[in-house]
C-alpha cells in the first residue's frame, strides 16, 4: 500500500435524536447527529409508527389542501365562464337582426 494517500480515521460518536449513542470510526470527523437510528427506526424495532421529521406530513397535507382548493376555484371559474358564454349566445340569438342602412 502507498503511504500518505489514505484518509485519517477518527473515533466518532453518532448521537441520535432518541438519545442513542453509537461509537464507530469515520474519516469525516469526531461527532455526528442523526434524526433516526437502528434503535428507533420502525424497521428494526418492529413497531409501526409515523416518523415525521420537520413536519413533512403536515407540509404535504397543507400542500394537497391548497391544491384541492385551487382546483375547485379553477373549476368554478370555468363553469361561470361557460354560463356567461351560453348567456351571451342566447342573447345574440334572441336579438333581432341589425337593420340594413343602405336602403
Amino acid at each position: 500500500m502507498k503511504t500518505g494517500i489514505h484518509p485519517k480515521y477518527y473515533k466518532t460518536k453518532v448521537v441520535c435524536a432518541c438519545g442513542n449513542v453509537i461509537e464507530t470510526a469515520s474519516t469525516k470527523g469526531e461527532t455526528f447527529s442523526v434524526e433516526i437510528c437502528s434503535a428507533c427506526h420502525p424497521f428494526f424495532t418492529g413497531k409501526i409508527k409515523l416518523v415525521d421529521m420537520a413536519g413533512r406530513v403536515e407540509k404535504f397535507q397543507k400542500k394537497s389542501a391548497t391544491a384541492a382548493t385551487a382546483q375547485a376555484e379553477t373549476k368554478a371559474r370555468e363553469e361561470a365562464k361557460a354560463v356567461a358564454i351560453a348567456a351571451k349566445k342566447a342573447k345574440r340569438k334572441a336579438a333581432p337582426p341589425p337593420a340594413d342602412h343602405n336602403s
